[in-house]
């Protein structure tokens, strides 16, 4: 039994299968799905040759520790916007062996929201050591914090499969 949807580890395992062949490896970096990416590419068998690490940045502060996000980005735009997002993705990729990173920011709610940053909304970017980048902007709405999660792995495997191997 899985804790995650059957779409969901189809995905995973697609890109378990297809990286793992290319010898490929991947990373994460995760704030409001804490740590969910990373659970769902491991509930596949033979993931640890495919899965280098994970970095789960909740706070501020562990952005920046972590992942070298600069409290300039921070004060300026928010833990929740783009350029957080692309500086997440960028240190997970080279604090890691990966190929591809991807990193998320986002509001899963209930609370948190404002008029500006609603909940539901979620920063995506992956990365390659190529230099291909692709950013997401998601407003999912106000959906519950369970669902918003889940269509952020949803959204966060995709990203990984568009940059990986074919």
């Amino acid at each position: 039994m899985s804790l995650y949807p059957a779409d969901i580890l189809s995905e995973a395992e697609a890109i378990i299968r297809t990286f793992g062949a290319a010898g490929l490896m991947v990373s994460t970096a995760e704030s409001c799905t804490g740590g969910l990416i990373a659970g769902a590419l491991t509930e596949i068998a033979g993931s640890s040759a495919v899965v280098d690490r994970g970095f789960v940045t909740y706070t501020n502060t562990a952005k920046m520790e972590m992942l070298g996000v600069q409290e300039a980005t921070l004060a300026r735009f928010g833990a929740v916007s783009e350029e957080t997002a692309r500086q997440m993705v960028h240190g997970a990729l080279f604090r890691s062996r990966a190929s591809i990173a991807v990193a998320v920011t986002g509001i899963a709610g209930p609370g948190g929201g404002s008029a500006d940053k609603p909940v539901g909304l979620v920063h995506l970017a992956a990365k390659s050591r190529h230099g291909d980048l692709i950013h997401n902007k998601m407003l999912y709405g106000d959906i519950g914090r369970g669902e918003v999660r889940l269509a952020t792995v949803r959204t966060a495997l995709a990203m990984i499969r568009q940059l990986g191997p074919q």
